[in-house]
């Protein structure tokens, strides 16, 4: 028997759920464990006879025994496929993805555990790259992983250096071109003169850990470069979604803004609709804490979330950020036009700024400048800069200057 037990054959199947997250925030935790039962049912019916396992969150193993020569990428896109078919939760629609990796056993492992954790690394690569994705184990993808690794310790070192520094992009009033305020962007520039993107840093940063002293650090830096612009000029500072669950979050940012000493009402706090939703009632705290003591708040990436409209009923924005995705396609796509028209419209309406980001070209500029948008931001307007450049080629002129 063990002899036998020892010539099975399995494929190993690491399985993440893609859109779990919103769908928990959204409608909460009890309606997220039914949806992890449903997922688990589904698995179980489409291989009956095999192992499903749930290893916590939204993750999940199964281990299939193979007999012959299995398309095992085609099983693999099985699974995406029955994981995708439409939920519906009180009359709300759940959008649920996959993302699935598979690696073989033996060859891919010297025991079952090895060939898990090889699958898993599958599963992470296909995660990366996209949406509702299969992809097999190759020994490559461990260098992804051990990259992880090592990033993870360099930003842990970075940080302690203060070597990841705020970059300035210039808002710029679309009726008066005039340069109205700059928004603080992360950039990590290693030893060896490499640029790190933010999208690389920043959600390994979340998950470690280290958000909450690389934003302290980020937003005091800024503040500080802040005191020495002009002072009608705004500071615009990003909040991380992780963060809007931390009640003394608001503290920690008007000690930052008292200690340096810039006046609360120069800085505006950018935040997302997933931010809010992730925990609404300490988001409304916060929220509702920064605003009284004099801090702006702005919508970012308007238009890609669940609930914008019901969002600007229920908080004091000062702002929207029309997502860069409207504005690099809005010309030659009537309707992401009328989208951004309507979105225009409703700040008149409500009193409240609209900004378009991603300009990047002139017909793009002159077209948003046609619909009475308020303020632009993007390469065409000034790439981000650090602030010892800002001082000469921004801030002394404070007139923007084109062609």
């Amino acid at each position: 028997m063990a002899d036998q037990r020892a010539q099975e054959t399995y494929a190993v199947f690491s399985i993440d759920l893609d859109g779990f997250k919103k769908i928990n925030d959204l409608l909460g935790h009890d309606h997220g464990d039914t949806v992890l039962k449903t997922v688990a049912q589904r698995l179980s019916s489409l291989f009956p006879r095999e192992h499903v396992f749930r290893l916590g969150g939204d993750e999940f193993v199964v281990l299939a025994r193979r007999t012959g020569n299995p398309d095992l990428v085609a099983l693999g896109n099985r699974i995406v496929s029955v994981i995708g078919k439409p939920l519906t939760f009180n009359g709300v629609a759940v959008d649920l993805g996959a993302s699935v990796g598979f690696a073989l056993f033996p060859e891919n492992g010297d025991d079952l555990g090895q060939a898990i954790r090889h699958s898993d690394c599958a599963m992470y690569v296909a995660k990366k790259q996209g949406r509702n994705l299969v992809k097999r184990f190759v020994p490559s993808m461990q260098d992804e992983l051990a990259k992880r690794v090592r990033v993870e310790a360099d930003l842990r070192a970075a940080i302690k250096k203060a070597e990841i520094i705020p970059y300035y992009q210039p808002l710029v009033d679309l009726k008066t071109n005039r340069i109205i305020g700059f928004e603080a962007l992360a950039r990590w520039k290693t030893a060896s003169g490499e640029f790190i993107p933010p999208n690389e840093f920043i959600p390994v940063a979340e998950e470690a850990g280290l958000i909450v002293e690389l934003t302290d650090q980020l937003l005091r830096h800024a503040c500080t470069d802040a005191l020495s612009w002009p002072s009608e000029l705004v500071l615009s500072f990003n909040l991380s979604p992780i963060q809007l669950s931390d009640r003394l979050l608001g503290l920690r940012i008007l000690k930052i803004l008292g200690d340096v000493g810039l006046p609360p009402h120069r800085v505006e706090l950018e935040v997302t609709e997933s931010a809010i939703i992730q925990d609404a009632v300490t988001a409304r705290i916060v929220l509702d804490d920064l605003v009284n003591a004099g801090v702006r708040i702005a919508l970012d990436d308007f238009g890609t979330g669940y609930s914008s409209l019901s969002q600007l009923s229920n908080y004091r924005f000062d702002k929207i950020k029309i997502d860069r995705s409207f504005v690099s396609s809005f010309e030659t796509n009537d309707k992401q036009d009328k989208v951004i028209k309507a979105i225009i419209a409703l700040g008149v309406g409500l009193g409240v700024t609209i900004t378009a980001e991603g300009i990047e070209e002139e017909s793009q500029l002159q077209r948003l400048q046609d619909l009475g948008c308020d303020i632009g931001q993007g390469y065409l307007l000034g790439r981000p800069a650090p602030a010892e450049k800002l001082a000469t080629d921004h801030v002394s002129a404070r007139i923007l200057q084109r062609g």
